[in-house]
């Protein structure tokens, strides 16, 4: 269930800076969440300049925001590891700056996440009651 999608302004970062976002993010998300790799799905969505504002403002510095999903039950720990990780290597691959950058998690309640067209409350029954002891 691990996802994770950055929002970039296009051309403000190189194709390699998103490749390695990309690996790193997947990397992070996998260790704070003691998740199989090939679970997390990452993504960047680029967005045109004259389509992205802060403060009311087109063409500033860059402001990356992103958005972790996790199902409902994971510790506030691992959830604040994933905000400040998450941040660390956006400032760290993209060069921005840190009090720039804003983040999220959202959770999602078990029965309405799908894992193969199975609720996930079903396809990970023992997992989730596990992290609930």
């Amino acid at each position: 269930m691990p996802i994770v999608e950055v929002h970039l302004v296009e051309g403000d970062h190189t194709a390699a800076e998103h490749a390695r976002l990309l690996a790193l993010l997947s990397r992070r998300y996998a260790e704070v969440l003691a998740s199989p790799l090939e679970r997390v799905r990452a993504s960047i969505t680029l967005h045109r300049p004259e389509h992205w504002a802060v403060g009311g403002e087109t063409g500033g510095p860059p402001a990356p925001y992103f958005t972790a999903i996790v199902l409902e039950g994971r510790p506030v720990e691992q959830r604040r590891r994933l905000l400040s990780g998450f941040t660390d290597i956006l400032v760290d691959v993209l060069g921005v700056t840190r009090s720039r950058v804003r983040g999220r998690i959202v959770q999602v309640h078990p029965d309405d996440w799908a894992i193969g067209g199975v609720p996930a409350s079903a396809a990970r029954q023992d997992e989730i009651a596990a992290r609930r002891r």
